[in-house]
């Protein structure tokens, strides 16, 4: 029994270390091999998105761009501080690419006002905005401003990154070649997080909407916004059960401070604010080669 003790100690030991070791190797990789910019891209109506770009410092041959658009930040901000790795595995980030990281429109250091699932526009001008058309603006200034880029861009998102990555995809800019929605956000009333089939996953939905639905009061690093709720005691069964009603857990917890939370009970049923939240009606007509990874 003690060897066997020893030996589960030995390996959770050297497991550790190889990961920390690998840690260590991939940061050093960034910082030897790419320059980091930061820069506040604008949208067809003015509002500017904060984008973490990591250029290649091998200069002797032209990139495509890799993107990943986010509502949970950019981080680490600033040219000097690097991110440990870059791209969704660390093979990737020795592939060639220009790798971009944006806050989504209204979250963390990007201007304008943050929706969650924000639904498709059917309206037409400069301020008819979408996740869409924020993704067809960025892919142009960046084909358009970003020196040695072979006018090629694609997408990679995991869960709600994932939803991003799909809402690239209609009327998708011409330089966007490939894209990979993994895991992604698609539909929060059928069978997403937030309903299962209909039925509200009440213990997950407001985990997740005390801490990322709390609304920032201005661009903000999230070191300096809003923190996560901390719940009072550790058993969840026992929070829950001596909460009572959902109202009493609004009314004791988040007021009328999270609009999404407010969202979810203001539509109960499939209604036509769910419906104008789903991407699926607008895949059509699609041009980029798209690799779509399972849930979980």
């Amino acid at each position: 029994m003690k060897q066997l003790r020893f030996f589960l100690l030995f390996f959770c030991c050297t497991l550790f270390f190889t990961n920390l070791s690998a840690q260590e190797t991939d940061s050093a990789y960034v910082r030897n091999n790419y320059t980091k910019i930061e820069r506040l891209i604008p949208m067809r109506d003015g509002v500017k998105l904060f984008t973490a770009i990591y250029l290649p410092k091998d200069q002797s041959k032209k990139y495509p761009f890799l993107i990943t658009r986010t509502p949970y930040t950019v981080s680490p901000y600033g040219e000097d501080k690097y991110k440990l790795s870059l791209g969704t595995f660390p093979a990737l980030m020795k592939d060639g690419f220009i790798f971009v990281y944006q806050d989504v429109r209204g979250r963390w250091m990007s201007e304008g006002k943050f929706e969650d699932i924000r639904p498709q526009t059917t309206q037409k001008g400069k301020n008819a905005i979408d996740e869409s058309t924020d993704t067809y603006d960025t892919i142009d200034w960046l084909v358009k401003n970003i020196k040695n880029n072979n006018g090629k861009a694609g997408i990679s998102g995991i869960s709600y990154p994932g939803f991003y990555s799909t809402t690239s995809l209609p009327n998708s800019h011409p330089a966007l070649k490939a894209v990979s929605p993994q895991a992604p956000v698609t539909d929060w009333f059928i069978g997403d997080d937030f309903h299962h089939r209909g039925a509200l996953f009440l213990m997950d939905a407001f985990s997740f909407m005390t801490s990322f639905g709390v609304p920032r009061p201005k661009p903000i690093t999230p070191d300096k916004g809003p923190k996560p709720f901390q719940f009072p005691i550790k058993d969840n069964y026992r929070f829950y059960l001596e909460a009572g009603s959902v109202k009493n857990l609004k009314d004791k917890y988040m007021g009328d401070s999270i609009q999404f939370w407010n969202d979810l009970f203001k539509h109960p049923n499939l209604d036509t604010f769910w419906k104008a939240r789903t991407i699926l009606p607008h895949l059509t007509n699609v041009k980029p080669a798209v690799m779509v990874v399972g849930g979980f």
